[in-house]
């Protein structure tokens, strides 16, 4: 092995390699968690016969959950250990997976949001120790290369989601139309709802159970410590201290844009395809399973580009390559507004190849430095994710308009994102300069 390929996984002689094997796969584990859950907006508002807007309450759900928790875990591990975030994140993404199943029995959309926010309660506190974790098991000079590495197996599990949500969930529900749906009566409605619940329900139990067994094996395995001496907690000073720093302030601001510009172009373009399919004749639920698969090239994009900018990053500075990739974001952006044809659904996959290194790379630059405070500062990272909360939601209250001046509802929307992406050109910008 060569010493610069030594290098990333060794600090003070001690090799991280078996530790860095097992933390990684958590990044997995919650990348299965989004990409399953980001088509469930389209099938929750079909199921439940609930308009866009009230679909992405899964969004909300999910996403509040990153926020809701991120500075209790990051008070967590830094009164404990990193395992134990860790074992406490797999523990609550379990249960949140596995009351899936008495959700289901009450044939009620909200149950499943409760279910949801404390699934991913779980992947907070996961988030919150595994990112720094990850960062801390090598050198700081090498730091966001290991990161980017680490983060290069979340889009596995992304692309594992797709494809379950894809195959044992959409090709699975009843075939049966919004406006078939409609015309139920509550009895009809009852039976079909419920029948479609239950495949819904399945990968998520099963995902359960799968956490459950990788808990214990996390349990019984000895982990090291990585400058966790610190017990006490000194909230407020902590976070004063923290975010009085130029580039972990504005590393904030711009992960919140980036999370939330990530949400909806994965999670809407169910609903562009959707709308661009049908267009052409397609049947709708021909037109979302069709979508769904350009959503699965945009992860394989995604993640073949995550590999290929992790080794970009050995010779170009973090700050610089993002703002090219947020630029040329921005530029793909624009051809899904304008373009009427399958040429802005392009674009729209597209944009997943740009994407593919901004949230690790913005994790990495704004943490530098931080050294014990990177707990903290993680946490205000993972609460940034509230992004993908806040901003899915107006873009569907934009896409039930239908039309707006005179253009397609949907094409229409994707001016949030283009917001978001000219947020990180300016953080990315800013960064090259500083460097």
């Amino acid at each position: 092995m060569s010493k610069q390929k030594e290098s990333i996984l060794r600090k003070d002689g001690v090799n991280f390699l078996f530790p860095f094997i097992l933390i990684t796969l958590c990044f997995a584990l919650w990348g299965f968690a989004n990409d399953i859950t980001n088509p469930m907006v389209k099938a929750f508002s079909k199921i439940f016969r609930m308009s866009v807007t009230d679909g992405a309450l899964v969004q909300v759900a999910f996403y509040g959950g990153y926020f809701a928790m991120a500075f209790p875990a990051a008070m967590f591990i830094r009164k404990y250990s990193y395992k134990a975030g860790v074992l406490l994140g797999l523990g609550l993404y379990a249960v949140g997976a596995l009351l899936f199943f008495p959700a289901k029995l009450t044939g009620e959309y909200y149950p499943f949001l409760l279910a949801y926010f404390i699934m991913t309660c779980g992947l907070s506190f996961l988030e919150t120790s595994c990112n720094p974790y990850i960062l801390s098991m090598g050198t700081e000079e090498t730091a966001t290369r290991r990161l980017n590495l680490a983060q290069s197996f979340n889009p596995i599990g992304s692309l594992l989601g797709m494809y379950v949500a894809m195959n044992f969930i959409q090709n699975r529900l009843n075939p049966m139309d919004t406006v078939e749906r409609s015309q139920l009566t509550d009895t009809e409605f009852a039976a079909v709802r419920d029948s479609d619940l239950s495949v819904l329900i399945a990968p998520y139990l099963l995902i359960g159970l799968i956490i459950v067994a990788i808990f214990v094996i996390i349990a019984i395995t000895r982990m090291p410590k990585n400058s966790e001496g610190s017990k006490s907690i000194n909230f407020i000073p902590t976070l004063k201290r923290i975010f009085s720093i130029h580039h972990y302030r504005n590393g904030v601001i711009a992960q919140f844009f980036y999370v939330g510009a990530q949400i909806m172009c994965w999670t809407f373009i169910i609903q562009y395809g959707t709308h661009l399919f049908m267009n052409q004749g397609m049947e709708e639920q021909a037109a979302e399973v069709l979508s769904q698969k350009y959503n699965i090239v945009a992860m394989v994009i995604f993640c073949v580009s995550r590999f290929i900018c992790t080794f970009i990053l050995r010779y170009l500075n973090p700050g610089r390559l993002l703002a090219i990739l947020a630029v040329a974001a921005c530029l793909l952006t624009l051809g899904v507004i304008f373009f009427n044809g399958i040429e802005g659904m392009y674009c729209l996959v597209g944009i997943s190849a740009c994407m593919s290194l901004m949230f690790p790379t913005i994790y990495g630059i704004a943490l530098k430095g931080l050294g014990d405070d990177a707990k903290f500062g993680a946490a205000g990272l993972i609460m940034a994710i509230l992004g993908g909360s806040v901003l899915p939601p107006l873009q569907a209250s934009i896409i039930d308009c239908r039309e707006v001046w005179g253009m397609p509802a949907v094409n229409v929307s994707f001016v949030l994102p283009l917001i978001c992406f000219i947020v990180i050109v300016r953080y990315g910008y800013q960064m090259r300069k500083a460097r």
